[in-house]
């Protein structure tokens, strides 16, 4: 029986998905995070939980984890790929390693075919899009001095600097002074960021005080709400910069929405209304998750094409 091997390995955790050259899975396995490789510690880190998330699904697909190779396998990495195919190809045994993005493996279980546009948006955000050519592309995903728009760390550093301005005496009237005051503990908004310049406030921490932002947007503050519609915006035209370098107009394609950000009634409507506003774009929640999608691609790299029997 030849194996396959699909791994998610992100920020908030690593997850692992084992599967036949049927297309039927057979185990899966979760995991610390491992989007960092550098020497030392985030080595270690990755390694770990490389081997603790394969070691759990070969537990529940009833395999040795020390004697099993994989036919192929296919990560999908936050962070990028770059830094950890030799520490992934020293881990495995196995005949053919995909190393890729996590943009990459999103796309590749968010849809039917694998081909479209994948808008994803947590602490940060991308776009990525394939064609029926098999033609890529993608827009932001650059991190949070340079890129991130509509993600949410951009979105919190947004509602801090309206807190701050508020407070400095040259801001328009919010309730996020007082919001994110009560959400992190601190007395003044002064304090606030100080404290998010420090190591107990790294940016996904910093990226989970999101919901307070849309909070304040849903009880109609006026600065909340141009902040989730910006970051809407901001997420539409990455897509639609993807579908510009892809599709032609009028051509049929579904855009996927991933990431917390989008749990925002708010945001999420308004992305939906401006994507859709493009001819032949369906926006639509993803099929399957990123380690299904990583599968898919471990099958893809030996040529095998799984079949999608999910409703349209």
């Amino acid at each position: 029986m030849k194996l396959f091997l699909g791994v998610d390995g992100g920020q908030s955790g690593t997850t692992t998905i084992i599967g036949d050259e049927t297309g039927r899975i057979l185990g899966t396995g979760e995991a610390g995070p491992c989007n960092h490789a550098a020497a030392g510690e985030g080595r270690a880190k990755l390694e770990r939980a490389i081997a603790g998330s394969v070691a759990a699904a070969c537990a529940q697909a009833g395999l040795d984890a020390s004697a099993v190779r994989f036919e192929a396998a296919c990560f999908g990495m936050s962070g990028g790929p770059d830094d950890k195919r030799e520490i992934l190809a020293a881990t495995l045994r196995v005949e053919r390693l995909v190393v890729t993005d996590d943009a990459v493996i999103a796309l590749a279980g968010a849809t039917r075919t694998g081909r479209g546009i994948v808008t994803i948006a947590g602490t940060g955000s991308i776009a990525f899009g394939r064609n029926p050519a098999d033609r890529t592309a993608r827009a932001g995903g650059w991190g949070h001095i340079f890129g991130d728009e509509g993600g949410g760390f951009d979105i919190v550093r947004q509602a801090a600097r309206a807190a701050l301005r508020l407070e400095e005496g040259w801001g328009k009237p919010t309730v996020l002074r007082e919001m994110l005051l009560a959400a992190t503990g601190a007395e003044n908004a002064n304090q606030m960021l100080h404290e998010f310049y420090t190591d107990e406030w790294p940016r996904s921490r910093v990226a989970t005080l999101a919901p307070v932002v849309d909070a304040a947007a849903v009880e109609t503050d006026a600065v909340a709400l141009a902040i989730m519609r910006g970051a809407a915006q901001q997420l539409a035209m990455l897509a639609g910069a993807v579908r510009a370098e892809l599709w032609s107009p009028g051509s049929a394609l579904e855009i996927v929405y991933i990431g917390g950000v989008f749990q925002s009634r708010i945001l999420l409507e308004n992305f939906r209304t401006l994507v859709e506003l493009q001819e032949g774009v369906r926006c639509r929640p993803p099929r399957r998750g990123p380690a299904e999608g990583a599968l898919r691609e471990a099958y893809r790299s030996v040529g095998l094409e799984q079949s999608d029997d999910a409703d349209a």
